[in-house]
């Protein structure tokens, strides 16, 4: 049986490039090119490694590797981070589930990188186990432009984890994208029950058609900024603040605001 991979990236080309790669060694490749297509494609596992960014549109990188650890938990995988701001991350990378991370560079010292490490991986001569790695093409520096957008990201992402109520961040297919702790704590949920699954598949069928009419109502009035509703979920009142959620002129789907009433 052939070794199988799976690469997850948003950048085009660097998937087509870590594919021909890895087919020339005897892999089957499956390729995604975001999270959320990442998510779909995990249900053709089990795989023997895994690349995927680190920084991607929708679902992110980080919040995918912990869901593909926990999938295959039992298997032996071997996961590779890969991001072109590696090492302006390098303070958080210590907390991912990887094995390995591995900076963006110029793709012939990649390809000598990526088959030197491949050639141990499939040797045994280095394992997982031995720690966390990381691998550079080549001596980098970090970027005043990316560190400060880096800076920004995760001050975005505790600014809206510190609000006082659970959000959902749903995609135009009505599938859930993003999900704050809180979100997950009110719902009793992880990340992988929640993340590329339909928005009503998470709550009770009887409460299903109200939620559709809310979605319905603020995608079809763009004056009506939102809709409020209370549902029960695990006998508790639950109320969710529904709006559209607007990336620039266009509308990129919903947000949902979560919060238990204590009824």
């Amino acid at each position: 049986m052939p070794k199988r991979a799976l690469v997850v990236d948003d950048d085009f080309f660097f998937v087509e490039f870590l594919g021909e790669l890895l087919e020339k060694r005897g892999y089957q490749v499956i390729k995604a090119h975001d999270g959320k297509e990442g998510l779909l494609k995990l249900e053709n596992g089990p795989f023997d490694i895994l690349f995927s960014d680190l920084i991607m549109s929708k679902i992110d990188g980080t919040q995918f590797i912990k869901i593909a650890r926990k999938k295959f938990s039992d298997v032996s995988l071997h996961i590779i981070a890969v991001s072109g701001s590696v090492v302006e991350q390098m303070d958080q990378l210590t907390d991912a589930e990887v094995d390995w991370f591995l900076a963006k560079g110029p793709l012939e010292q990649m390809e000598a990188q990526i088959n030197e490490l491949l050639d141990q991986i499939e040797n045994d001569v280095i394992s997982p186990k031995e720690g966390s790695k990381f691998l550079e093409p080549g001596t980098l520096y970090p970027r005043q432009i990316t560190s400060e957008l880096v800076d920004r990201l995760n001050f975005h992402k505790g600014l809206i984890e510190s609000i006082g109520f659970g959000i959902l961040v749903v995609d135009r297919d009505a599938r859930v994208i993003n999900a704050t702790s809180q979100a997950l704590d009110i719902l009793n949920a992880s990340p992988g029950d929640i993340l590329n699954k339909h928005i009503t598949s998470l709550f009770p069928r009887q409460e299903r058609a109200y939620l559709i009419d809310a979605l319905k109502a603020v995608a079809q009035n763009l004056d009506l900024k939102k809709v409020r509703l209370n549902i029960v979920v695990d006998a508790k009142i639950t109320q969710l603040t529904v709006s559209l959620l607007r990336v620039g002129s266009d509308i990129a789907g919903w947000i949902i605001a979560v919060e238990e009433t204590g009824q």
